[in-house]
């Protein structure tokens, strides 16, 4: 019979796979290494061993012990099945960008989770790096994984995923490219893979937010370089130690929007249902497209799953929310579309300002169109509303006629956005688009800011 002793028997040997349609602009041959297969879905898992095996080896781990680690997701997963197998408790540290998926796996398989702030400084103590040292000090018989310093984590690249790659390529490759966060995958492959071939070029998938690109090419760690990205798993706003920069021959920086948009790419034209920073990868291979040769062999390491991602990059609100879906907005009712049932908050010109303000909170909004028996006959915004408070306390008592702007412009659901946007001034916050049968929709600034691709 045939069957592994326990789910970590199962870590390894994935899968190249062909790529077609979505490197079809691409001149070389192209196969994804697909870590997916791993049982906690990701490349994180055989780091996550090894970092144990070797903490458990050393004394830093003892029975009954807590891992404690500050993760984007992928690395918990597989922290958690060895404790799981291996009677360990973890407690894992996760910014508050990853995904809820992430953090629902995690407590699923009996991590202990706590969510930090990501726009935070790492030095802040409420950064997931400060919070996961706090806590390691602070908890009995436990261990800090530190997968960013701990060389534990490209040994096993260097051990594992290369040599495969190697192996698998049958000693073909030409060129490696991941997505660099902790370095371990990158440094590990691309160490084995230039010693056995000094000619293998090894690439890097930056994100933008992150400093790894301009220190690679400058030496230069620049802070301005550092603010906060949707991308995840990918990028970093310090230098772990497991980054080897002399091992990686270049990087291209892929923007949100991109390793969104790809991601679903891979998903639709390869049928392989992978992650973000996979995404990235993909557009940063077809960036470095003339880097290619007909005769080269490319790999690309796809490092999780899009089960990751539901709620994200795979859900169209998400991605029309951010601007990331590549419909065209012609007119002002590609605009409203999405929520043109949403009723039209308003306010009557006998009304007191004090009630246009709670309107405003309530709703959560910054522009009311104004009306009387006759139509729309004015408007309110929030700054004017904040003027007329500061030169007059007693504003907020006073009816809303003694202090309305203009009526908004209406327009008709075929107005063209060029048309609509001429129509915004610093008087004119807004934009009402006729619906037909008596009712009516609003256009602020942030609705057309939010149509631009």
């Amino acid at each position: 019979m045939q069957y592994a002793e326990n789910i970590l028997g199962t870590i390894g040997d994935t899968p190249l796979v062909k790529l077609n349609r979505v490197t079809k602009d691409v001149d070389a041959l192209v196969l994804a290494k697909v870590e997916t297969f791993n049982p906690g879905n990701s490349v994180k898992d055989r780091m996550a061993i090894k970092m144990i095996d070797d903490a458990e080896a050393d004394g830093r781990l003892q029975p009954g012990g807590t891992i404690i680690e500050g993760t984007s997701g992928n690395t918990g997963m597989g922290l958690a099945l060895v404790a799981i197998v291996r009677g360990y408790k973890l407690i894992c540290v996760i910014s508050d960008k990853q995904s809820k998926e992430k953090m629902d796996i995690l407590r699923a398989v009996g991590a202990k989770v706590v969510v930090c702030p990501t726009d935070v400084e790492p030095t802040d103590p409420r950064s997931y790096y400060s919070v996961s040292k706090r806590l390691a000090t602070e908890t009995p018989n436990s261990w800090y994984v530190n997968q960013y310093d701990n060389p534990s984590n490209a040994i096993a690249h260097y051990e594992q995923t290369g040599p495969e790659i190697w192996e698998q390529t049958e000693g073909k490759i030409t060129h490696f490219i991941a997505g660099v966060g902790t370095g371990g995958t990158i440094s590990g492959v691309g160490k084995y893979l230039k010693e056995k071939n000094p000619n293998i070029k090894i690439w890097g998938i930056d994100t933008y937010g992150s400093v790894f690109k301009k220190y690679h090419e400058t030496g230069v760690f620049d802070e301005n370089e550092i603010y906060s990205y949707i991308t995840e798993g990918i990028g970093e706003d310090i230098l772990p130690e497991n980054v080897n920069f002399s091992i990686i021959d270049g990087f291209t920086k892929v923007t949100d929007k991109d390793a969104a948009v790809y991601t679903r790419k891979i998903a639709l034209e390869e049928g392989i249902f992978v992650g973000n920073s996979a995404g990235a990868a993909i557009k940063g291979l077809l960036q470095l497209k003339d880097h290619f040769k007909p005769e080269d062999v490319v790999v690309v390491l796809f490092h999780d799953s899009g089960s990751r991602y539901v709620g994200k990059m795979f859900n169209d609100d998400w991605m029309r929310e951010r601007g990331f879906l590549d419909e065209t907005i012609t007119k002002a009712e590609d605009v409203i579309k999405d929520h043109i049932d949403k009723q039209l908050i308003v306010a009557r010109t006998e009304e007191l300002v004090s009630h246009a303000i709670e309107r405003m909170r309530k709703y959560k909004i910054s522009q009311i169109p104004v009306m009387d028996i006759t139509g729309f006959v004015g408007s309110l915004d929030e700054s004017d509303l904040f003027q007329s408070y500061v030169s007059d306390k007693n504003t907020a008592e006073r009816p809303i006629r003694e202090v309305m702007g203009k009526a908004y412009p209406i327009v008709q659901l075929g107005t063209t956005i060029e048309e609509v946007s001429k129509l915004f001034s610093k008087e004119n916050q807004a934009v009402l688009v006729d619906l037909g049968n008596g009712k009516h929709h609003i256009i602020t600034k942030y609705d057309i800011i939010g149509s631009i691709k």
